[in-house]
């Protein structure tokens, strides 16, 4: 035993290492500051030889090299691009090389749109001639692409295309019929950009002779308005949404022929109540491939269309007993002038086939209980696809490689979160790396997986983030009352104790083939979580039925019931932690944002016996009041499933409601509307249930800009903190 005069020394010693030592963290701190954001390499662009790569820094666009690291040459300064007739530089935020590297397509005073659209004055910088061009004077442009031979560049201007002779000097007029909300040209709708992310309506032919675009008809779509405050009399923006079934645009392919400045029309079959989710050409400069999904998207076809005649057939045709992801689109690669590579889902896991253009099935090149996430690239010269899979476990994603026969070899060395982007010719990556704990650390690999250097490793946050004293998150899994096992996290508050009682904050979203419960960084949330642990919460997240990297039958077994299993999960979640001896099981709380919002206000509700508080940001109230492409993929129409759309519907539940209740929306939202709110509002107080809200006004789903998140997760902080 200690003398008492040594005792006293060691407790002086040990408070004044934590004081002095341990930062008190602040939301100021998380959604204000920067010091606990990590540092982030972007910007980079593989240049064609596949050697070197491009990094913007600072309004300088620098040359790196993959193997040194070293600057081999500066390409341009924003100090040196001057527009005609003006004497101050174009700010240089971004860029897009022609395919030739001599020109440079540059946005500036671009304005957002909705999630990915975007509007901008583009100018084109000649890197030879030091010559700055504005692209075009008539108004901005969008989607502005060079041609494959760096001749020309197409745009969309006012719902038409465009198309510049960068020689000439000349602006020739595609489409004539483009009008806002009734037909578009070569770019998509909402729904289109919203649910299948595609907003570039059109692609060239790999001889610069031909452009494919999209047509959309929107004059059948309803018009969704949304009001916009801060004038003396308030403004109305209206845009054509199509909720769960209603009518969707006509959408039609056409093929422009440079050449003779004719139009030829896609034959897509007799059905047109249906979507065309991508077009891509094929090697062959004459064949177009275009990709058509049925309206209940559980049927997928890929069509070769002869460029000439606009004559079609279907070379692949899968069929679903639930639904074809949309992520299936993008996972399709034309190699050569006779195979393509695609992912799918048919043997119970997303793997990866190879095909035959001729029509006939081809081979499977990977195999196993765990998905590929991501296919990235086709190596040609050494016949190698290189992909992400969750191979080894569902919160992790490991780099991998598969020959054409089948052999896979994993590439990436450290157990996480793997994000690759390869150089042009395959021989190098640069890996963001990260971890539950861990910000992501950005490294350069040779495309075997050996290490080359390291370009950032955010040691700085790192050490930050012990001067705060932050709590590691923890993974677990446990097994619900129905056998099934579910994955999960937790972070305990400092100098937990066993002995002692704490609350339980759960974080949810939950939504078909997303996933919570990852080995990876997990910037503003992670931090707040961590702010609530040092205020003596345990937090915790747990990916419910429904969520992805575990197989078709696991993330499709919510269909046509979204929210049944979900909330049913969370309930017994809440259970779980609820039997442990260090949980207070009257203090369990749970928040989320959008599909999560949707599922904790279910919990709240259907599970008012488990579940003391809940927030809901921007929540799904009715799946009948969300659009159709999104919704109707797993619920089909509310004509044809009726009970799967009410049963669920929290808004037939708050009479259940006994917990303290919070719903915040941005009456802006043109994604989840703020409708939802406002009928689950008026149920709340037909059935005199108390509640607690907070509007945004003009923000949107995301709810930012200035000190908005701050703001926001104050409110959040100090609900928890006066009702968990």
């Amino acid at each position: 035993m200690k003398k008492p005069t040594t005792l006293l020394i060691t407790i002086f010693l040990v408070l004044f290492t934590f004081t002095s030592f341990s930062q008190e963290l602040t939301l100021n701190d998380i959604f204000a500051g920067r010091k606990l954001f990590p540092k982030m390499i972007r910007g980079m662009t593989s240049l064609a030889d596949g050697e070197h790569y491009t990094r913007l820094e600072h309004d300088t666009i620098n040359v790196y090299s993959y193997k040194t690291g070293d600057v081999t040459r500066t390409i341009a300064t924003a100090s040196e691009m001057i527009p005609q007739w003006d004497t101050v530089p174009i700010p240089l935020r971004s860029f897009e090389f022609s395919p030739d590297e001599k020109m440079m397509l540059i946005p500036t005073k671009t304005e957002h749109i909705y999630r990915y659209s975007s509007a901008s004055n583009y100018y084109v910088w000649d890197l030879q001639k030091k010559k700055l061009s504005a692209l075009s004077t008539e108004g901005k442009q969008r989607l502005a692409e060079f041609s494959p031979d760096g001749t020309m560049i197409i745009f969309v201007r006012d719902n038409d295309l465009f198309m510049k002779n960068i020689e000439q000097d000349t602006e020739i007029r595609i489409t004539q019929d483009g009008e806002v909300n009734n037909i578009i040209n070569g770019t998509t709708d909402w729904v289109y950009e919203e649910e299948f992310a595609i907003t570039k309506g059109y692609e060239w032919s790999p001889d610069s002779k031909k452009i494919a675009f999209m047509r959309f008809d929107e004059s059948r779509v309803k018009e969704f308005w949304m009001t916009t405050w801060g004038s003396l009399y308030p403004e109305h923006h209206k845009f054509k949404y199509p909720k769960a079934g209603e009518d969707n645009s006509l959408v039609t392919i056409h093929i422009y022929d440079i050449s003779t400045g004719s139009i030829t029309h896609v034959d897509l079959g007799p059905e047109t109540d249906q979507y065309i989710p991508r077009i891509y050409w094929t090697k062959n400069p004459d064949v177009l491939a275009v990709f058509r999904v049925n309206r209940l998207q559980n049927k997928f076809d890929i069509l070769l269309t002869n460029a000439a005649t606009g004559e079609t057939k279907i070379i692949y045709a899968e069929n679903n007993k639930y639904y074809i992801d949309e992520s299936h689109y993008d996972h399709v690669l034309f190699i050569d002038d006779e195979h393509y590579l695609m992912t799918s889902e048919r043997d119970g896991y997303y793997h990866i086939y190879l095909n035959n253009l001729n029509g006939t099935r081809g081979r499977q090149l990977t195999y196993g209980d765990w998905d590929v996430t991501d296919l990235i690239g086709y190596d040609d010269e050494n016949q190698l696809v290189y992909f992400v899979a969750a191979g080894e476990s569902p919160i992790n994603r490991e780099i991998y490689s598969v020959n054409l026969d089948g052999k896979k070899k994993k590439v990436s060395k450290h157990e996480g979160w793997n994000r690759p982007r390869f150089s042009a010719n395959y021989e190098y990556f640069v890996n963001s790396f990260s971890q539950a704990n861990a910000p992501p650390v950005y490294t350069v690999h040779r495309s075997n997986g050996k290490k080359v250097r390291v370009l950032e490793d955010n040691a700085a946050l790192l050490k930050s983030m012990d001067e705060y004293n932050f709590s590691s998150k923890e993974f677990f899994t446990f097994t619900t009352s129905e056998g099934v096992e579910l994955n999960g996290w937790k972070i305990l508050p400092p100098g937990f104790n066993p002995e002692n009682s704490y609350p339980l904050f759960m974080y949810v979203y939950g939504g078909p083939g997303s996933q919570t419960v990852t080995n990876s960084w997990g910037y503003s949330n992670f931090l707040w979580f961590e702010y609530l642990a040092l205020q003596g919460y345990i937090v915790a997240s747990v990916d419910n039925r429904g969520t992805g990297a575990r197989g078709e039958e696991f993330k499709k077994m919510t269909y046509l019931e979204l929210g049944k299993y979900e909330t049913i999960d969370q309930i017994e979640a809440a259970k779980y932690f609820a039997g442990l001896d260090y949980v207070d099981s009257s203090r369990i709380g749970i928040w989320g944002w959008s599909y999560g919002g949707f599922l904790s206000t279910l919990c709240i509700t259907k599970g008012a016996d488990h579940f003391s508080t809940a927030v809901a940001v921007a929540p799904v109230t009715n799946w009948r009041y969300y659009d159709n492409i999104y919704t109707e993929r797993f619920m089909r129409t509310p004509q044809e499933n009726p009970d799967g759309y009410d049963d669920n519907s929290p808004i037939n539940y708050v009479d259940l409601l006994e917990g303290k209740y919070l719903v915040i929306h941005g009456t802006g939202d043109d994604n989840v509307h703020v409708q939802n709110t406002m009928d689950l509002l008026t149920a709340l107080e037909k059935a005199n249930k108390q509640f607690e809200m907070r509007l945004y006004p003009n923000k949107n789903h995301g709810i930012y800009g200035g000190k908005t998140r701050l703001n926001l997760y104050t409110r959040i902080t100090d609900f928890i903190l006066g009702n968990l």
